[in-house]
C-alpha cells in the first residue's frame, strides 16, 4: 500500500515554471529600470545637472594654503588650465595692500607638468578719476630695489637709456627686475639675429651692455630717471619717507579723450560726437567775448598793411611775395653774413616781418619777428585757457615788448625774453624748456643747493607735462604795443576760451618805449 504524502514524480516539473517565472520577472524589472534611465523626466535631468555643477564648483573653489602676507591676508590657490600643455596647473591668489598706494591682487601660476610659470597683478580698485605719472631719480645702486607696480595700461620710460616699455600685462616687480626682464627678452633671439641680421645683433648688444652698466653702477652712468605714466592711475613706485623730495615725485593729470578710449571708458564715436557738440557750443558763444578785432564790419576787416611797395605793373617790389636778402655783420664772430627778410600776413591780425640770419663762418643762427604798421594807441592783453592738447598747435606771435605769464606753472617771461618769436604754443614752451634746461639748470646744477635743484626739477617736470598736453593751463600775454597774437581757431567767430583786452598804456610804459619824446609833426 502506497503512502499518499510521498513525493510525486511530477513535482520537479511543477517547480520549473515557477523558477522561470521568477527569472522573467527579474529581467523585466531590469529592463524597466533601463527604460526609466533612458527616459528620465525633465525635472530629474535638471536636478542631476545642478548637483553635478555644484560638485564641480566645490572642486574648483579656492583653497586656503595656510600662507599669508605680513598683514595676515591669506594666500589661496585654485586649479586652472595650463595654456602650454593643456593640463591642470595651480594658480595662487593674494589680495594684499601696498602702503601709500592701494589694494592689488597678485596672481602666480605654475604648471607641474611642463614647468610653465607666470606672474601677474590686477588692481583691486577701480580706475582712478585722473591719470598718474610717477618719477624716480635713481642715484645709487640701492634705488634699483624700489618696488614697482606696473598695470596693464602703464608706459614705463628710462630717460637716459632712451628705452620705453609700452603697455602690456601688469606685474609687481622692482626696477632691477624690469631691466633684467628686458635684457632676457633682448637676448632670447640674439643667436638667430647673429646669423641673419649681424647689424641688428651688434646694436642690440650695445643696448644690453649699456643697461648692464647702469645695473652694475659703473662710473659716469647714474643718475637714471625712471618714470611710469598710467592713465588709469593704478601704477606705483615705492615711496620712502624722509628721503629728498627730488628723488620721488607723483603728478595727477586729466585724461585725454584718446586715453579714455584706450581704457574703454568711452568709444571713439562718443569722442567724435562730444567734439562736435563742443564745436557747436563754442561757435554759439560769441556774445560774451570782448575781442574788438573781430567786431568790425566786412569792409573794415582787412588786415592793416605795413608797406605800400606794391607795383601795379610788376611784382619786383612786392614785399609780400619776395624774400629779401641784405648783407650784415655776424654778432658772434663779426664776419660778413647775410640776413633774409620776408613779410607775412597773419589773418585777423596784421603784417609781420620775419628776419633770419645765418653765419657761414661760425654757424651762428638768429631768427626774429617784428610787426609792421603804425604804433597803436593802446596796449593789448590776451588770455587763453588751454583745455585740450590740440590747443598746443595754435600759432602764437610773441613780440620783443611782450611779457608772458602762466600762473599754473609759475612761469613769468619778462619783455625781451627770447626776442620775437612766431611759432606754435608747443614750440614756444619747448624753446623755454630748452633754454632753461641747457643754459640755466644744466650748467649750474652742480653748484646749486639741494633745495634749489629740487625746485628746478619739479618746475621742469611740470613744464614738460604742459608741453605734452597732460595738464591744462592759462597763457596771459601783455604787450604795450599790441604786437602779439594767438591764433583764433574759430575765426571769423569768437573764441570762448580767449579774451582780448585793450588798455591805456601808463606813462612809465610810454617812457620805456620812447614814445613820450617822439614827435611826428
Amino acid at each position: 500500500m502506497k503512502r499518499t504524502d510521498s513525493p510525486s514524480p511530477n513535482q520537479p516539473e511543477e517547480k520549473k515554471p515557477k523558477l522561470e517565472s521568477a527569472i522573467n520577472t527579474t529581467m523585466s524589472q531590469e529592463k524597466n529600470k533601463e527604460q526609466k534611465e533612458l527616459f528620465q523626466s525633465v525635472g530629474d535631468i535638471v536636478e542631476e545637472q545642478i548637483n553635478t555643477e555644484k560638485q564641480s564648483v566645490s572642486n574648483d573653489a579656492p583653497r586656503l594654503t595656510g600662507a599669508a602676507d605680513a598683514e595676515g591676508h591669506p594666500v589661496q590657490e585654485i586649479d586652472s588650465l595650463c595654456m602650454n600643455c593643456h593640463k591642470n596647473g595651480v594658480t595662487r591668489l593674494l589680495l594684499t595692500k601696498i602702503p601709500y598706494f592701494r589694494e592689488i591682487i597678485i596672481m602666480s601660476f605654475e604648471c607641474p607638468h611642463c614647468g610653465l610659470k607666470n606672474n601677474e597683478i590686477q588692481p583691486a580698485a577701480q580706475i582712478a578719476e585722473k591719470g598718474a605719472r610717477y618719477v624716480l631719480k635713481i642715484e645709487e645702486p640701492q634705488d634699483f630695489n624700489r618696488q614697482v607696480v606696473k598695470s596693464e595700461t602703464a608706459t614705463v620710460k628710462f630717460a637716459e637709456l632712451d628705452i620705453e616699455i609700452p603697455p602690456k600685462r601688469g606685474e609687481f616687480n622692482n626696477v632691477e627686475g624690469l631691466l633684467t626682464d628686458m635684457i632676457e627678452n633682448l637676448e632670447s633671439d640674439q643667436q638667430a639675429r647673429k646669423d641673419q641680421q649681424p647689424e641688428v645683433y651688434d646694436k642690440i648688444n650695445q643696448v644690453i651692455t649699456k643697461i648692464k652698466s647702469y645695473l652694475n653702477g659703473e662710473p659716469n652712468t647714474l643718475p637714471l630717471t625712471f618714470s611710469i605714466d598710467d592713465p588709469a592711475g593704478n601704477s606705483w613706485i615705492e615711496y620712502k619717507p624722509n628721503e629728498p623730495s627730488h628723488k620721488w615725485a607723483m603728478y595727477d593729470y586729466n585724461r585725454t579723450a584718446e586715453q579714455n578710449v584706450f581704457l574703454g571708458l568711452i568709444s571713439a564715436d562718443q569722442v567724435e560726437q562730444q567734439h562736435q557738440k563742443e564745436l557747436e557750443s563754442k561757435r554759439k558763444a560769441t556774445s560774451n567775448n570782448i575781442s574788438s578785432t573781430l567786431q568790425k564790419s566786412e569792409s573794415e576787416s582787412d588786415n592793416p598793411k605795413s608797406t605800400g611797395f606794391v607795383s601795379d605793373a610788376t611784382e619786383i617790389e612786392n614785399l609780400d611775395n619776395e624774400v629779401h636778402t641784405f648783407h650784415a655783420t655776424c654778432s658772434s664772430c663779426y664776419k660778413p653774413c647775410e640776413t633774409h627778410m620776408k613779410t607775412v600776413n597773419i589773418p585777423h591780425f596784421k603784417d609781420v616781418v620775419i628776419m633770419s640770419t645765418l653765419c657761414d663762418n661760425c654757424g651762428y643762427k638768429s631768427n626774429e619777428v617784428k610787426t609792421g604798421g603804425e604804433i597803436p594807441e593802446k596796449g593789448r592783453k590776451i588770455t587763453l585757457k588751454i583745455t585740450d592738447p590740440e590747443d598746443m598747435a595754435r600759432d602764437i606771435l610773441k613780440s620783443e615788448t611782450c611779457g608772458m605769464k602762466i600762473p599754473e606753472l609759475n612761469l613769468d617771461l619778462v619783455p625781451g625774453t627770447l626776442g620775437g618769436r612766431f611759432t606754435t604754443i608747443e614750440g614756444l614752451l619747448t624753446q623755454v624748456y630748452e633754454e632753461l634746461h641747457s643754459r640755466v639748470f644744466q650748467e649750474q646744477s652742480d653748484s646749486m643747493e639741494q633745495e634749489t635743484k629740487q625746485n628746478w626739477t619739479v618746475f621742469l617736470a611740470r613744464l614738460q607735462d604742459a608741453i605734452e598736453g597732460k595738464i591744462g593751463f592759462t597763457i596771459m600775454m601783455e604787450d604795450p604795443l599790441a604786437s602779439s597774437y594767438i591764433q583764433n581757431v574759430y575765426a571769423p567767430d569768437n573764441d570762448p576760451n580767449m579774451t582780448i583786452e585793450d588798455y591805456e598804456r601808463t606813462y612809465e610804459q610810454n617812457e620805456d618805449l620812447g614814445l613820450n619824446d617822439m614827435k611826428t609833426d
